[in-house]
Order: C-alpha cells, then sequence, then structure tokens
C-alpha cells in the first residue's frame, strides 16, 4: 500500500462507522467508504490517476472486507470497488444520499452531524465527514463547477449539482459552529400533474383547471414558503406549454427542469474576487425581452425585477410565470407590491397595485403542511381593481378538517362558488369547458 496516500493506519474493526448501520449490499458499501474516508490522504485523492487509486483500493477493501467478516466474488468485489472509486471522486459521504430516491433534503450541521428529510421528515443520518476541512472541500468541488467560489471573503453561495439539485453553503465566519450546507435535491424525472395528483398536492379537478389556465395563457404567480414546492409545480405546471412556443427561463441558480425542445435558460452571476462582473436577475429579464420569447418564466423574484417581470407580462408575453415567498394569495401581492418599490422607480401606491392587477391573472397557493405534505391550498384569481384594493376571488382551497390518529392532517379541496372569467376564452382556443360545477363547497375530487 502506497504510503503517502493513506493518512493513518486502519486500526481495527471497533473504530468503523458509528451510528445506524444499514443492512445489505448499500450498508456495506456505506461503511467501507466511510472508513476508507478516514484512512485516506484527502489532499493527494485528485490528484492520484484513478487507476492508481483503484489498486489502492483494492488492498485496502479486501482488508476491510475481512474486518467485516464478509467474503465476496470477484466480480462483486470488483462492483463494490467501483461503486466506492464513485463515492470518493464524486461527493465523498453524500453520495449514498444523493442515490437514495427516498431522501428529499440534505442537511449539513456542521460536519458532524447530517440529516435528511424524507416523505416530509427529518431524520437523523450516521454519515459524518472527516473534519470540517473536508466538508469544506466538498462544498469547494459543488461550488466550483458551476464557476462559483466560497472563501471567508464570499463565505455565502448558491449553486447546483448536476441534476439541477439546489445547493446553499454558508462556512465561518459566519457560520459559528462550522460549514452549514442545504441541499433539495430534484428527482431525475420532472414530477408530472398526474403525479402531483395521486399524491393528494390536488384534485384532478383543480389538474384540469390549471391546465386550462396554462392553455389560455394567463399570466400565473406561484406563492408559497419555503420547502413548500412551488418550483416542483412550476416544472409541472409548465408541461402544458405547447412545443412550438419559445420559452426563456431566468433563474439565480438554474433548476427548472422544462421539457420542451425551445428553452433558453439564463442564470445569474455573482461579483468576481474584485466585486466586478455581477449579473442580477433585473439584468437578465430586461434581456429576456430582446430574445423574442412567447413565455418568461422567472424561478423566483425577489427585489427590484418583479417590475420587469410585470411589465413583461404587460407587453405580450402572456403565460408567463414565477414565484414568490408568501404564505397567502393576499400576502403575495403584497411582497409584489413591496418588491415593485425596491426597483427605485417613483410610482404612487394605486399605479403599482394597477401594475399587478393588469399583469398578474392567477394566484397559485401552495403549503407544507404540518404533517410535512405538499399541497395546493388555494386557487384564486385576480378581477381587477376596486377602488386601491386589488380584487382576488377564490376558486379553489383546501379545507383542514383535523388530525388522523397517525398524525396526517385531513381536509377536503372545495370550491368556492366562482366560477372563474377566463373560462370565456377556452372556445376562441378549441377547448372545452370544464365538466365539472362551481357550485359553493361541493368536494372537488
Amino acid at each position: 500500500m502506497t504510503t503517502m496516500l493513506w493518512s493513518r493506519d486502519g486500526g481495527g474493526a471497533e473504530s468503523g462507522v458509528q451510528g445506524q448501520q444499514i443492512e445489505g449490499a448499500v450498508g456495506l458499501k456505506v461503511r467501507i467508504h466511510q472508513r476508507l474516508i478516514e484512512l485516506l490522504n484527502l489532499s493527494l485523492l485528485d490528484k492520484t490517476p484513478r487507476e492508481t487509486l483503484r489498486q489502492e483500493i483494492r488492498g485496502a477493501v479486501t482488508q476491510l472486507l475481512a474486518e467485516e467478516k464478509r467474503f465476496l466474488t470477484l466480480p462483486q468485489t470488483d462492483r463494490l470497488i467501483d461503486d466506492v472509486l464513485d463515492e470518493l471522486l464524486g461527493l465523498g459521504p453524500l453520495e449514498p444520499l444523493l442515490k437514495d430516491d427516498t431522501v428529499n433534503d440534505i442537511l449539513i450541521n456542521t460536519h458532524t452531524t447530517v440529516y435528511v428529510e424524507r416523505a416530509g421528515r427529518l431524520e437523523l443520518t450516521g454519515v459524518k465527514f472527516q473534519d470540517t476541512r473536508h466538508l469544506i472541500r466538498i462544498i469547494n468541488k459543488i461550488v466550483g463547477a458551476v464557476g462559483r467560489r466560497v472563501d471567508e471573503s464570499q463565505p455565502m453561495v448558491d449553486a447546483r449539482l448536476t441534476d439541477g439539485s439546489r445547493v446553499n453553503a454558508i462556512i465561518p465566519p459566519l457560520a459559528v459552529d462550522g460549514p452549514l450546507v442545504s441541499i433539495r435535491k430534484f428527482s431525475k424525472v420532472p414530477i408530472h400533474m398526474a403525479r402531483l395528483v395521486e399524491l393528494g398536492s390536488l384534485t384532478g379537478e383543480m389538474a384540469l383547471l390549471l391546465q386550462m389556465v396554462v392553455k389560455t395563457r394567463r399570466n400565473v404567480l406561484i406563492s408559497g414558503g419555503t420547502g413548500s414546492g412551488k418550483t416542483t409545480l412550476l416544472n409541472a405546471l409548465s408541461a402544458y406549454i405547447a412545443d412550438d412556443e419559445r420559452i426563456v427561463t431566468i433563474e439565480d441558480s438554474a433548476e427548472l427542469q422544462l421539457q420542451q425542445p425551445h428553452v433558453g435558460r439564463l442564470e445569474t452571476r455573482p461579483a468576481n474576487i474584485e466585486g466586478r462582473g455581477e449579473v442580477v436577475q433585473r439584468d437578465l429579464v430586461r434581456n429576456a425581452l430582446r430574445m423574442r420569447p412567447d413565455r418568461i418564466i422567472v424561478g423566483e423574484v425577489r427585489s427590484g425585477e418583479a417590475f420587469d417581470m410585470l411589465q413583461a407580462m404587460n407587453t405580450g408575453h402572456d403565460g408567463s410565470m414565477t414565484t414568490v415567498h408568501a404564505n397567502t394569495p393576499r400576502d403575495a401581492l403584497s411582497r409584489l407590491e413591496q418588491m415593485i418599490g425596491m426597483a427605485g422607480l417613483e410610482l404612487s401606491p394605486r399605479s403599482i397595485r394597477q401594475q399587478i392587477a393588469s399583469a398578474v391573472q392567477v394566484i397559485v397557493q401552495v403549503e407544507r403542511m404540518d404533517d410535512g405534505r405538499r399541497r395546493i391550498a388555494s386557487i384564486a384569481e385576480l378581477v381587477g381593481m376596486e377602488d386601491e384594493v386589488i380584487s382576488l376571488q377564490e376558486i379553489f382551497k383546501y379545507r383542514r378538517r383535523g388530525r388522523g390518529n397517525d398524525g396526517v392532517v385531513v381536509g377536503d379541496y372545495e370550491t368556492t362558488g366562482v366560477r372563474p372569467r377566463f373560462l370565456e376564452m377556452l372556445a376562441g382556443r378549441g377547448l372545452e369547458p370544464p365538466p365539472f360545477p362551481f357550485t359553493a363547497g361541493r368536494k372537488s375530487v
């Protein structure tokens, strides 16, 4: 075994991975991977040729298998070594979690503690990093792949993985106890509306209505809290856009998974080490207007770009969509008003509200319930102004009834009695009206 690649003696089986022991082949791979992380000289890992590293690991794996009292055939051993190599040359201890399709979020609280979210519930894992330097090395590997950096001068960063998963990292001195990392995983195959109906996030009737919203080119604002499923719903809605339309997407970190063939993806850029070269969402929205888009999709509006987005919606880019952080549809309108104020324009409150009322036609409110499930809590239509107030009519709403014995929130989706105004446009687009009534208090199915 080449001594320069290994940082310390292997020790006995008693120094193996602490925490949960996962059974079977996956558990064996995780335990051996963790032991190799303890043994490797990480500073030389990236400089070592893959074949050399493979030979080094073969000897170590043979020794560790003996300690585990596990005997594998040669093909099984080769497969195990290949898996371990992929993990070592990938994102270290995170690889098993990234490959686990049941994990939705990975939350790293310093190098000693890693939580995951499964089915809306947080679970503590046995995954650990060797030390803070090891964790920072993994962070740098993630952000470096998308041309970003993280260091003491810029200790916060947003990035993405190759599959589109969203990553946020913050390191000392801002993170007092050690680096903190949040990874929001995205499905390799985007979740379509039929799957959301199957999961109970909305009903089939609501999905049909949202399809009509997109087909009639209504401008849509998706509102919700952090982790409520705004981006997932935006992806699902975008599937209803026709393939012959040109779409331009604008995001801080590119994560939308649109399936149409004619999509132009734009992403913001942070300032370089000299503090120059920053490109913000507002710059990209203005540039997108010159790209002849049929629809503009902004991943999330946070500040002055809200004004430019509304201008786009008002100037021929019907059917555009965006998301905003807010707890209710009315709060979403208030937040839009505040963000337009950040654009630095001298506009009266009434003028701003008129801009919003003429640009946005539908607000979809999504919510993550306290049982961890994500549901559409409301679909509402904007119908103009009454004096100084934007008129908002709820079409569908989720009425919570209580909790079941298993802790799951119990409730029903109901119609409110309001018939959407945009249904008048269906005939002109060759679409049939919905086959269900909008009677007040009717349970939606």
